[in-house]
């Protein structure tokens, strides 16, 4: 079953390298980290929708139903996935872009991935986690376009930053304590896809950490910014209007 899945997962392998080189074609003037956000920004958009009607309407119900067999929408949606992992990590490696945590988080997912298609089971789960996963990636490569374009020091960047903290606050952490400890207590799950489940939520509180730091550091140089502007205009207001005895 799993070498059956070979060529549907290097199908989806070569059609992400199609869609990040065509993306180099039409962005001549921008650079190839351009052109791969772009890919990443589109696979986070289609794999949200994909894993969320899988989760909320296909099923089965991840909470009550871990270690299901797959369905076979299941093993479509993954083998998309992983074909777009494979080349995202390779773009990571090649270019070193990113940092251990990343290239971490690429290979938990790939690994897990790969074993919930050998093992024909796990995913429902994997599906969950997919989609807790992708869920703030759209707005991750906001941020980053809009620093690119000079736009993220704005009401825009503002709304994007609070949503990406949020969502992944209330998701990726909340909702996966939920989501893990369904994994933990149930019988169905293998033990090492537990374990898997441990390392890839480790991951999410390293995230989280970073994040965290990133938005009491943003939100302190916000509250100075406006003490500064309320002070400047006390002042204004007040300047020439003094009472004198």
């Amino acid at each position: 079953m799993a070498l059956a899945l070979c060529p549907q997962v290097l199908c989806s392998l070569g059609g992400w390298l199609s869609l990040y080189i065509s993306f180099c074609r039409l962005n001549k003037h921008r650079s190839y980290e351009w052109s791969c956000r772009m890919v990443t920004f589109t696979h986070g958009v289609l794999s949200i929708g994909l894993s969320a009607y899988i989760g909320f309407i296909d099923g089965p119900w991840p909470f009550t139903h871990p270690g299901s067999p797959n369905t076979p929408l299941q093993v479509h949606v993954l083998c998309l996935t992983l074909g777009y992992f494979i080349f995202d990590l390779g773009w990571c490696i090649y270019f070193q872009s990113e940092g251990a945590l990343m290239l971490a988080h690429h290979t938990l997912s790939i690994l897990g991935i790969i074993m919930a298609l050998v093992l024909g089971e796990s995913g429902t789960e994997v599906n969950a986690v997919l989609f807790g996963s992708e869920i703030t990636n759209p707005l991750l490569q906001m941020r980053w376009f809009l620093r690119e374009t000079g736009h993220y020091h704005s009401f825009t960047g503002d709304v994007v930053d609070f949503l990406f903290v949020a969502l992944f606050t209330g998701v990726r952490i909340g909702v996966g304590a939920r989501l893990l400890f369904c994994e933990m207590v149930s019988p169905k799950p293998k033990w090492f896809v537990k374990v898997g489940g441990v390392a890839m939520y480790a991951v999410s509180w390293c995230f989280m950490v970073s994040i965290w730091r990133f938005a009491w550091r943003k939100s302190i140089k916000k509250y100075h910014a406006w003490r500064s502007r309320r002070s400047e205009e006390w002042q204004l207001k007040c300047n020439g209007h003094l009472k004198t005895s």
